[in-house]
């Protein structure tokens, strides 16, 4: 049943994809949402040389021959240079990926026109995480392939415009002439079908491969995402226009104290910095380091494998599509 323009472009089964997520896609997830006829991600930022983020991609492709998506952040990082983010382009343009996410600012003023050429040159479709209509219609005129409408529901750094998915969604699909993929908010059958229903070729989803059995984080992790609900993440660092959703912790209430006190980024950094992040998803400590996960930890209930995740949110977004197809035909 699933025939959309992301299908079509990448030759997958589902048009699910995987986001990016510091210290999390890996390979082994990567290969697993691939396997199972999505799109897997490589978060390149997890790689601080090229060396690693070369055998990042091959080990990867020795897991699986499917396509999967490399996700590039354009934004301000202390251990992430823009020499990285050059390195991060070229790499992907020399190994012929499939697809790059890009987040935070465009790749066309981060990188230059020329890097989009090269990377079109090299048959490598592009796709810009944007939360805006006017952010969307700039991505399309410089020659992005897509789009991913992130709404305010969204873990990670959402824009700071707070439009919700239902209703960016539209607005950006009935903007623009390139596929839309819808981001945050995403975790079932249901939820893909609201998607296809508002305009998107695709979805998006994080925090629902978090909770599945091939995401290489602590148990700890997983099964509190099931026992959490959708009212528990927040909103942080808005105040040094760094807005991020997070899973609400004693860190979170630490880091929104420090905001209240008039704190900048010095003052958060020791709370919020990457290393500790890292050491959070490993050690299983919810309230050692922002989690970053969206409201859609509301609707998962289970640790399936990524096969079994896929399978099902097929299988209820078709039952889901028919009922509702059966109610409008009833009238």
């Amino acid at each position: 049943m699933f025939k959309t323009a992301i299908t079509e472009m990448f030759g997958i089964k589902y048009p699910v994809i995987c986001g990016a997520m510091m210290w999390l896609c890996k390979p082994k997830l990567c290969a697993a949402i691939s396997n199972a006829g999505g799109m897997g991600n490589i978060t390149a930022a997890n790689y601080e040389n090229e060396q690693d983020f070369r055998e990042a991609i091959a080990e990867t492709r020795r897991l699986t021959d499917k396509p999967f998506m490399v996700n590039i952040t354009l934004l301000p990082s202390i251990r992430i240079t823009s020499e990285h983010h050059m390195m991060y382009i070229r790499v992907c343009a020399e190994e012929k990926v499939a697809g790059i996410e890009f987040s935070g600012t465009p790749v066309d003023k981060a990188a230059g026109m020329e890097a989009i050429e090269i990377l079109k040159k090299a048959g490598v479709k592009l796709f810009h995480k944007v939360g805006s209509v006017r952010h969307a219609v700039h991505a399309e005129k410089v020659g992005y392939d897509g789009v991913y409408a992130a709404g305010i529901e969204e873990g990670g750094h959402p824009l700071n415009d707070d439009v919700t998915t239902m209703l960016l969604t539209p607005c950006i699909a009935e903007a623009v002439n390139i596929p839309v993929v819808t981001v945050g908010g995403i975790a079932d059958g249901r939820s893909l079908a609201a998607a296809m229903v508002l305009g998107a070729q695709g979805v998006m989803m994080g925090s629902r491969f978090v909770a599945t059995k091939e995401c290489e984080v602590h148990d700890n992790i997983k099964r509190e995402l099931i026992r959490r609900q959708e009212y528990e993440t927040t909103i942080f660092c808005k105040s040094i226009g760094l807005q991020g959703r997070a899973l609400k912790s004693k860190v979170i209430e630490d880091v929104i104290a420090i905001e209240e006190q008039g704190g900048g980024l010095e003052a958060l950094i020791p709370l919020i910095s990457g290393q500790r992040i890292k050491q959070a998803w490993e050690q299983g400590d919810v309230d050692y380091a922002p989690l970053m996960v969206g409201q859609s930890i509301g609707l998962i209930k289970d640790i399936p494998s990524c096969q079994e995740l896929l399978e099902r949110m097929a299988r209820e977004a078709e039952i889901h599509l028919e009922k509702a197809v059966a109610k409008v035909g009833a009238k």
